[in-house]
């Protein structure tokens, strides 16, 4: 089972991937979590060059192929022998970030993602997509408060103007209409127990999650 947790900044989607990471290894599930960019020795490199520094330090096309580079190392080395071990992969943030933040975001082809997809991925697509939508403006706040004490701040893209920001929410909203059959849309601003117990229903309605003491 894959799957993956997007959304704009500081919606809650990495704290709702380890919450469902924990209560799945409860029960005995073999899991992996992990995360984009990054997830892989080589790709966790790629991660600090993409999400710290100047907001301009890459054009968006070198931006794109960094994804990607870091993208092909991790679906190399992490999530394919991860899925073939039969283990659950949990992922926060995968390919439809790249869409919402480098598609919409930034304006490149969505053709040409697609075709980047295509070469370093191939026909897998994630089995259940959870997409978090959140006012921009509660976003970026959370999300700056998330970085305040961090050594090294990973704040290169929260950096980016709010039209930006806007752009990436729309996105996301846009590839989850586009993708309804793997694709939900939980509202972030809930109390995080209650977006637990949804996304629990929802894996039990698609027949993915048959342990029903877990929604109790």
């Amino acid at each position: 089972m894959f799957i993956t947790f997007e959304g704009g900044e500081g919606t809650g989607k990495s704290t709702q991937a380890l919450i469902l990471a924990e209560i799945l290894k409860k029960h005995d599930v073999k899991v992996v979590l992990t995360r984009e960019p990054g997830g892989s020795p080589g790709a966790e490199i790629i991660r600090n060059l993409l999400v710290t520094g100047s907001v301009d330090r890459w054009s968006t096309m070198s931006e794109v192929l960094l994804m990607y580079a870091a993208r092909a190392d991790h679906w190399q080395n992490t999530i394919q022998c991860a899925l073939a071990q039969g283990s659950w992969v949990l992922c926060d943030r995968f390919a439809d970030s790249t869409v919402a933040y480098q598609g919409y975001g930034r304006g490149v082809d969505q053709e040409f993602l697609q075709l980047l997809y295509k070469y370093i991925v191939g026909d897998v697509q994630p089995d259940c997509t959870f997409v978090f939508d959140l006012d921009v403006d509660e976003g970026l706040k959370r999300a700056t408060a998330r970085m305040e004490g961090n050594t090294v701040v990973e704040g290169r893209f929260e950096a980016m103007d709010i039209a930006f920001h806007k752009r990436i929410r729309a996105g996301f909203l846009e590839i989850a209409k586009k993708n309804s059959n793997r694709c939900t849309v939980l509202q972030a601003n809930a109390h995080p127990q209650e977006i637990h117990r949804k996304i629990l229903n929802i894996l039990h309605e698609k027949g993915v999650l048959p342990w029903n003491n877990l929604l109790a």
